[in-house]
C-alpha cells in the first residue's frame, strides 16, 4: 500500500513539474518584454532629442548663412557708392582741368594780341586788369595743384587763402566746391560742410550744387548726425529731380538704416 501511494505521490510531482516550469518561463519573458519596451520608449526619447538639437542647429547655420548674406550685400553696397563718389571726382577734375586750360589759352591770346597802345587805351586807371586776371588763375591753380598731388591740407589752406584774398573772384564757387572736397579727404568733416553750404547758399543755381548737397550729407553721416543726413538727401532728391546726385542720394538713402 505504501509503495503504491509513493508511486502515485511520485507521478503526481511528474505531472506537476512541467505546470511550474511553464509558469516561471512566462515571467520571465514578461520581463524580457518590459526590458524591450522601456529600452524603446528611451531610444524614442532620444531620437526625438536627437532631430530637435538638429532642427536648432540647421536653423542657426540658415540664421547665420542669411546674417553673412546681408552683411555681404552691404558691404558690396558701400563699396560701389566708393566707386562712384571716386568715378564722380575723377569727371569733375578732368572738366575743372578742361576748363582752366581752354580759360588759359584764351588769356594768352588776349595778352598776345593787339599792340600795346591798345592795350592801354583800354585799360582802366590805376592798373592793368589782365594782370590781376592772371595773378588770380595763377593762385587758383597752385591751389588745385596741391589738391592734384593729393596735399589735400596744403590745398585746403591755399584754397581759404584765395578765398580771402580774392573775395569777388569769378572762381569763387568753384573754390568753394574744392575746398569742401579737400577738408573731406583731410577728415575735417565739420569745415567741408561749411564749405558746401556756403557754396549752396550764394550759388544756390550752380551747376555743381546738387554734388554739394550730396557731399554735405556724407559729411553729417561721418559726423554721426545720421537723421540730418537722410534731410539733405531727400532735400536733394526733391530739389534737383533727374541729376545725377540725385539717382546716388536715392541709392544712399537705402543703404541708411
Amino acid at each position: 500500500m505504501k509503495i503504491a501511494a509513493s508511486r502515485l505521490l511520485g507521478g503526481l510531482l511528474l505531472v506537476c513539474s512541467p505546470a511550474y516550469a511553464g509558469l516561471f518561463a512566462d515571467d520571465d519573458a514578461r520581463q524580457q518584454v518590459k526590458k524591450l519596451e522601456a529600452r524603446v520608449i528611451a531610444l524614442e526619447k532620444q531620437l526625438v532629442e536627437i532631430e530637435l538639437q538638429n532642427k536648432l542647429a540647421v536653423r542657426s547655420l540658415l540664421n547665420l548663412q542669411m546674417q553673412l548674406e546681408m552683411q555681404t550685400s552691404e558691404m558690396r553696397k558701400q563699396r560701389g557708392l566708393f566707386e562712384e563718389f571716386g568715378h564722380t571726382q575723377q569727371d569733375a577734375e578732368k572738366r575743372q582741368k578742361d576748363f582752366y586750360i581752354d580759360l588759359d589759352s584764351r588769356l594768352r591770346q588776349l595778352e598776345a594780341g593787339g599792340s600795346g597802345a591798345g592795350r592801354a587805351a583800354t585799360a582802366p586807371p590805376g592798373g592793368n586788369s589782365t594782370d590781376g586776371q592772371s595773378g588770380e588763375n595763377r593762385a587758383f591753380e597752385t591751389a588745385y595743384g596741391f589738391y592734384r598731388a593729393e596735399s589735400y591740407r596744403e590745398a585746403a589752406l591755399a584754397f581759404r587763402d584765395f578765398l580771402r584774398q580774392y573775395p569777388q573772384s569769378v572762381h569763387e564757387a568753384n573754390v568753394y566746391y574744392w575746398l569742401g572736397n579737400a577738408n573731406f579727404l583731410s577728415r575735417e568733416y565739420a569745415g567741408s560742410f561749411a564749405a558746401y553750404r556756403n557754396l549752396l547758399d550764394k550759388f544756390p543755381d550752380h551747376p555743381r550744387a546738387p554734388e554739394a548737397m550730396l557731399n554735405m550729407a556724407e559729411c553729417q553721416l561721418a559726423l554721426k548726425k545720421k537723421a540730418a543726413a537722410k534731410s539733405t538727401l531727400k532735400k536733394l532728391v526733391s530739389q534737383f529731380p533727374g541729376s545725377d546726385a540725385s539717382d546716388k542720394a536715392k541709392k544712399r538713402l537705402a543703404t541708411i538704416k
